[in-house]
């Protein structure tokens, strides 16, 4: 509350004596300005007649800031044209002297009730609207799930199981969960169970001590004791040696290291995260996977979704590695033709993202130009594009439409979201990818056209 009438400074504070805010007050507007820079704050209730400057200043400091601060001006019956003024420049109400207490709390409740909703849509953007999180590419709804379960499972120190078909970013994942976490400062050691010899698996978990066994003419420390303090990637643990299980089984309860050929076990600080392109459920159905080490380690599950179901997804992941790839490459390329985008949304991708990656650096490297056209597609890709040609053009004649022939564009935006749909055989995710829209948007826009056509 910006006031310097002592009487009015004891009435307003009467007024709102009973509701669930914290009220500062400013006699000047010297003592505003330092708490607008003190403190974040909801709302100002500001009178224009200050002492040592107009209250305009303050309100145009707020403004200039991006400040989430809701002005409401109390003003004079003389001030109504400037209060009018202030409004323009970004006030949220104004009141004439003198102000009624129905008045004040009506106004100052809406004003703090738009603030909440302010913070809710900005949550929602930051929460649903993203394209990119921590090396992940991506703004379809399954990849905005995986997002929210990577911050909420990054700041526990539980467990972290991440499954998915190859190539669909489990290492990308885990990085992720890594540089979220407290622990993002200290080590993240990644093995793969998959690419390590059985015989030599504990060493490279546990380590071992020089003459523990033929060939081991020195001391080894293991990735255990490498990440501890930070986190220990376990890529593709369902290939792990049955009998090995039983030791990370040991270590995921106890957190003891026993270095292969120590005689005693030491306590480490590490952060377990495991993954697997196959079921571990599975695994464990088939007798290739422990049961309890499976419910051990299976405690926060996060599963990424195969490409195919990541709407537009692999335009978004296309257009970011061609330009990736093209700048290493020393190439010009920018762009896709419409029939190749038509491909890259059509086709099946059963190699993921990692599949994805590869098509592109052959385009790249085997071609040159500024977009990509169907001739430089390999052999998978080319045969889709001949099956799925580019939307035609509405109007492909020249001239330009009479101004009768102009409709609104609420219309004209559904009849070419409607024809992308009925070109994709009702598909909403395909339809999306060549639209290059998210799905939800499609959806929003159906449910507001509805509503139109009731009106």
């Amino acid at each position: 509350m910006v006031e310097d009438s002592p009487d009015l400074t004891w009435l307003y504070h009467r007024y709102l004596k009973d509701e669930p805010i914290t009220l500062e007050h400013a006699a000047t507007g010297t003592e505003a300005l330092a708490a607008l820079d003190a403190n974040p704050l909801a709302a100002v209730l500001l009178d224009l007649n200050l002492p040592d400057m107009d209250g305009r200043a303050i309100l145009e400091r707020i403004v200039a800031a991006g400040l989430p601060t809701s002005v409401l001006v109390i003003t004079g019956q003389d001030d109504v044209d400037t209060a009018v003024a202030a409004m323009r420049a970004g006030a949220y109400d104004f009141m004439s002297k003198p102000v009624t207490p129905e008045r004040l709390l009506t106004s100052l409740r809406h004003a703090l009730e738009r603030q909440r909703l302010s913070q809710m849509v900005e949550c929602y953007r930051r929460d649903f609207d993203r394209d990119r999180f921590e090396g992940f590419i991506g703004a379809s709804l399954p990849m905005q799930a995986v997002y929210r379960v990577i911050e909420s499972a990054a700041r526990s120190t539980a467990t972290v199981f991440v499954t998915g078909e190859s190539g669909t970013g489990k290492e990308v994942c885990a990085h992720a969960i890594h540089a979220c976490s407290p622990r993002a400062d200290k080590p993240l050691i990644t093995l793969n169970c998959g690419a390590i010899p059985r015989d030599l698996m504990e060493s490279e978990i546990f380590g071992h001590v020089k003459g523990a066994f033929t060939g081991a003419v020195q001391s080894r420390t293991g990735a255990a004791r490498l990440a501890n303090g930070g986190t220990l990637f376990l890529d593709e643990v369902c290939e792990m040696d049955i009998a090995l299980q039983a030791k990370l089984l040991r270590f995921a309860q106890s957190s003891m290291v026993r270095p292969v050929g120590a005689d005693h076990a030491e306590r480490v600080d590490v952060r377990l995260i495991c993954a697997s392109n196959r079921d571990p459920l599975r695994a464990v159905e088939t007798g290739q996977f422990r049961e309890d080490l499976y419910y051990r380690l299976h405690v926060i599950p996060v599963q990424l979704p195969p490409l195919r179901d990541r709407d537009n997804d692999v335009l978004h992941l296309a257009h970011h590695f061609l330009a990736t790839f093209a700048a290493e490459e020393g190439k010009e390329f920018t762009t896709f033709a419409p029939n190749v985008e038509a491909a890259l949304a059509a086709y099946h991708w059963p190699g993921n993202v990692r599949e994805l990656q590869n098509v592109l650096r052959n385009i790249v490297v085997l071609n040159s130009g500024t977009e990509v056209t169907r001739e430089m597609l390999p052999p998978p890709l080319a045969a889709v594009a001949a099956a799925n040609p580019p939307l035609p053009s509405r109007h492909e004649g020249p001239g330009r439409p009479a101004p009768s022939a102009i409709r609104p564009l609420w219309l004209a935006e559904r009849e070419i979201i409607e024809d992308a749909i009925a070109h994709c055989g009702g598909n909403i995710g395909k339809a999306a990818a060549l639209l290059q829209i998210n799905p939800s948007t499609i959806y929003r826009k159906r449910t507001t056209w509805t509503q139109r056509t009731r009106r």
